[in-house]
């Protein structure tokens, strides 16, 4: 069984069988295997209650008994992923690892992804192993076939982790930290092309703990985190391969919660990454990934496991993971530490929100009125034209240029346009024309009037501005349509949601920072309102998510955590229904990460079959300025797709032009 480091608990979820006997485990999986058929109950509950050291007896024992190898016997009377996943678990972890590179290598084609898990995530004293246990398995040595078998960037950055050299000081040095910041830099984003050898040296070379503080500093020197830089200027295997090295340097937990979720998602399962996976990090970091996963992905792992899977395979799978994380009593305290933490660097990002519209340098009014007239004079429009100049003027430069427009041609630019563009485009350049105020106004307008009442505008808008952007919400709301935000809201909805819509509109949100005790009160209030009692649950919710301030609300959901073991979005989605459910789960998750909040709206809008333009251009329009390119920095992070890429996939012509210039660039 791997040993934690000296001073750390242990957080693998197999244990060493107490009472250990070899050779009675030895005669129990031959019984087992004996006959007809064979035992795969006791097999199973065998070799997972075992640790992998106690394995490796019990594979000595078998022969000294028998004088036959128990993973060949094993082999030959197990079949599928069952078979996979039992023999891997009796291979030692080294010849486990050399085993899946080998498969990753041999015959036509390669397993890239194999390769990147298993070389970006292993310490120094693993890749020796298994450098040692491929020697010894295959009489081949391993950077040879690699070598063989890889080229370019990607081959040199899997040799460099191959040599298992990667220092391990925890003592850094802040001049070295800032110079590498630099020299990253200098190779990629001050660089015209992009010199991989540094990339390659730093990331590959340097310790964990030196790279944590130089990814902090590159984030505040360039204004953009590594994984940004990597995406830019990368590609190819060699990018997945970086960016693989970077998350295991930030949390190699986490990079194996990712990769098990995305191993199980959609249609179909990839059963070599989960087998490999829960094999490999059984006795390391098990319990570690189990809390991340049900933090990250509001299910645990057991219960996703669970549904995916079937028959023996499930079974061992489910015992690996050594726990439900949705069951009472045992979803890990610390868990709830983790969850603040993301929510804590979220909170740091707010501070640097940045649009991808910004201020027209050399700005100039009066040619840009003359150019948008000429634009539309005639026979014909210039849409090119229309589209450059409105797209690439900040707002308050728009604004600028219809007084120009008016005092020059007499002519209203917004009846001009109207007249001279329509469909999509039209509503998305109109959109931009208008201040904030008044266009979120619009958006609520329409949404409550004619037939039916677009609920999905009224709570994305309600739910994310802050208390500034509603005041002037509902001063726009007067000055245009000559009645009130809150009357126009008590007209066209009921009930709970009307409430909660009301309180928002209100724009009275605390703006303080936390209150430890009384966040605690908070959680207490809204954590023990009975299960089915609706009215109450809906009403305490509703006193808290729509008045406490976000760094409150954020301590708020960590305190809820521990009480209940849930996440509070996973509580609100499982106790409450329609519009109040979904008024309440945006704002937690604009409260915990308003740019993934719209990134998950942009790309909803945009998938399967149709697109809804008018959720793409509301929010296209009204983040531009706000934070359009923290946006794009969680949809690709998501996705594994630019926001970019998306948006060219998923619409076409004029609107397309005009959307890819707001989203200001391909990551």
């Amino acid at each position: 069984m791997a040993k934690p480091a000296q001073g750390a608990k242990y957080r693998g979820s197999i244990h060493d069988f107490p009472g250990f006997d070899p050779n009675q485990d030895a005669e129990a999986l031959y019984t087992a295997m004996k006959g007809f058929g064979s035992d795969k109950e006791a097999i199973l509950d065998i070799i997972t209650s075992r640790s992998n050291r106690q394995r490796q007896e019990v594979c000595q024992s078998y022969k000294s008994l028998y004088g036959k190898d128990l993973i060949d016997n094993l082999k030959y009377e197990l079949t599928g992923k069952f078979e996979r996943l039992i023999v891997g678990l009796m291979r030692p972890p080294a010849y486990c690892d050399a085993k899946e590179i080998k498969d990753a290598i041999s015959g036509i084609g390669t397993d890239e992804k194999c390769l990147i898990e298993i070389l970006a995530s292993r310490t120094n004293e693993q890749m020796h192993q298994l450098v040692a246990a491929y020697k010894d398995a295959y009489e081949r040595d391993l950077e040879a076939d690699i070598i063989g078998d890889t080229s370019g960037h990607f081959q040199k950055m899997l040799i460099v982790l191959l040599q298992g050299t990667r220092e391990e000081d925890d003592v850094v040095s802040e001049d070295l930290v800032q110079q590498d910041v630099q020299d990253l830099y200098e190779a990629g984003e001050l660089k015209w092309g992009t010199d991989e050898a540094q990339f390659i040296y730093i990331l590959g070379n340097r310790s964990k703990q030196h790279l944590r503080l130089v990814f902090d500093e590159y984030l505040k020197t360039t204004g953009k985190p590594i994984e940004a830089s990597i995406r830019g200027e990368l590609s190819g295997d060699f990018e997945k391969l970086m960016l693989a090295v970077v998350k295991c340097i930030r949390s190699t937990p986490e990079y194996f919660a990712e990769r098990l979720f995305k191993a199980m998602k959609g249609l179909g399962t990839r059963d070599n990454t989960l087998i490999r996976i829960m094999v490999s990090r059984s006795e390391l970091d098990m319990l570690d990934i189990r809390e991340i996963f049900r933090t990250k992905y509001e299910k645990s792992l057991y219960s996703m496991i669970k549904n995916d899977t079937s028959g023996e395979y499930k079974k061992t799978l489910l015992k690996l993971c050594g726990g439900d994380d949705d069951a009472a009593g045992q979803f890990f305290p610390e868990a709830a530490q983790v969850a603040y933490q993301m929510w804590e660097l979220s909170a740091v990002a707010r501070v640097e929100l940045k649009g991808t519209v910004r201020p027209a340098n050399d700005f100039n009014p009066d040619a840009d009125a003359k150019a948008l007239r000429k634009a539309m004079k005639g026979l014909g429009t210039d849409e090119d034209t229309i589209i450059d100049i409105i797209t690439h003027r900040s707002n308050a430069q728009r604004q600028q240029i219809r007084q120009t427009f008016k005092s020059h041609f007499g002519r209203d630019l917004m009846a001009d346009l109207k007249s001279e563009i329509s469909g999509d485009l039209a509503r998305l350049i109109l959109g931009l024309m208008m201040p904030p105020a008044h266009y979120d106004a619009k958006q609520l307008k329409k949404a409550m009037e004619g037939a039916g009442t677009d609920e999905k505008a009224l709570i994305e808008i309600l739910a994310t501005r802050t208390n500034a952007e509603i005041r002037a919400i509902n001063e726009a709301y007067k000055e245009d349509y000559h009645k009130s935000l809150e009357d126009a809201i008590s007209s066209d909805t009921s009930g709970h949601f009307r409430r909660i819509l009301i309180s928002l509109a209100t724009g009275n949100r605390e703006e303080g920072g936390e209150n430890l005790d009384q966040a605690r009160e908070d959680a207490q209030e809204i954590a023990d309102t009975p299960s089915g009692d609706k009215t109450s649950l809906e009403t305490r919710f509703m006193t808290i998510l729509c008045t406490r301030s976000y760094p409150h609300l954020r301590r708020v959901f960590q305190e809820f955590i521990k009480m209940t073991n849930y996440d509070v979005e996973h509580t609100i989605k499982k106790e409450m229904s329609g519009d109040v459910r979904d008024t309440f789960v945006a704002i937690v998750q604009s409260v915990k990460n308003k740019p993934l909040f719209f990134a998950d709206k942009l790309y909803k809008s945009m998938k399967g079959a149709g697109t809804d333009e008018k959720t793409l251009t509301r929010i296209m329009v009204s983040r531009s300025e706000i934070d359009l390119l923290n946006i794009r920095r969680e949809f690709i992070e998501k996705y594994d797709k630019s926001l970019h890429q998306a948006i060219e996939g998923d619409t076409s012509g004029d609107f397309l032009k005009a959307l890819l210039a707001l989203c200001g660039g391909e990551d």
